[in-house]
């Protein structure tokens, strides 16, 4: 027979101090990923989840939040259902905001451009979410979709200057949008959207013919990362569903021991 145990958590604190985020990270969780064929793809997700702590109580019950992730990580065609899982740890830790991110890769099937071989491509992926005061008239909730993407950048000064060749970067574009729950992007569709800024498209797999491909592609459309990042931003902010963004370029420089770095955020008013 289990006699009953102090809840320590519950204790009174006198110290007067509102934890902003207090929760659990690194939680690996099985997660089912709707794509955009109408197929799914289970992946493995490292998850953070917070909440706000008020300064009278000595602690959060860390147990729920795992209680919580494994009731809901089947509720939704996007993986998780994040609103409402938001909603119930809220109500569980009786805390009046709260945070999830589900971080993971997530594969998609890529055809070469010459010969159409294809091979899975992984992109390093996010789910976030940002509920505050759930069910009451100034509920605030936020979502957003992160990606991260590699292209391949050629440097248009070294082009200019050499009597041949010019040397590039594999360059990681890394993008944030938040838009309206009520509306939705395929993390294929922010890839895409991406992808097209660059030099040329990185891929899986290359035969001979592709990797002329993607050299001549590449050497013909020469950017800095300043033109990577203007692009980027340009294809978001012609998107009308998206309401704000983040944007990060990273080039690995080839011939320099440092990275060429660009970044943008910017709220979008219509």
């Amino acid at each position: 027979m289990m006699t009953n145990l102090k809840d320590t958590q519950n204790l009174q604190d006198n110290r007067g101090i509102d934890i902003q985020k207090v929760g659990i990270k690194h939680v690996e969780l099985p997660l089912t990923i709707q794509r955009k064929n109408d197929s799914n793809q289970v992946v493995n997700a490292k998850v953070r989840a917070n909440v706000f702590l008020p300064k009278h109580y000595k602690g959060t019950h860390m147990s729920r939040f795992v209680e919580v992730l494994s009731e809901w990580k089947n509720k939704n065609l996007l993986g998780v259902d994040i609103k409402g899982c938001l909603a119930t740890i809220i109500k569980k830790l009786n805390a009046k905001s709260g945070e999830l991110e589900f971080k993971f890769k997530y594969f998609i099937d890529k055809k070469s451009p010459v010969t159409r071989l294809s091979s899975p491509m992984s992109y390093d992926c996010s789910f976030e979410g940002e509920l505050s005061n759930p069910g009451k008239d100034n509920e605030e909730y936020k979502f957003i979709l992160g990606v991260k993407v590699p292209v391949t950048t050629l440097c248009p000064c070294s082009k200019e200057i050499s009597e041949y060749g010019a040397h590039n970067q594999r360059t990681i574009v890394s993008v944030k949008i938040s838009y309206n729950e009520n509306n939705h992007i395929w993390i294929e569709d922010l890839i895409k959207i991406i992808e097209k800024c660059g030099s040329c498209e990185i891929y899986p797999l290359l035969k001979r013919p592709d990797e002329k491909f993607v050299t001549e592609k590449a050497y013909k459309n020469p950017k800095f990362v300043e033109d990577l990042l203007r692009d980027v931003v340009l294809n978001l902010r012609e998107n009308t569903i998206i309401d704000s963004f983040e944007v990060e370029c990273e080039a690995f420089e080839s011939i320099h021991n440092h990275s060429a770095w660009a970044y943008q955020s910017e709220i979008i008013t219509r």
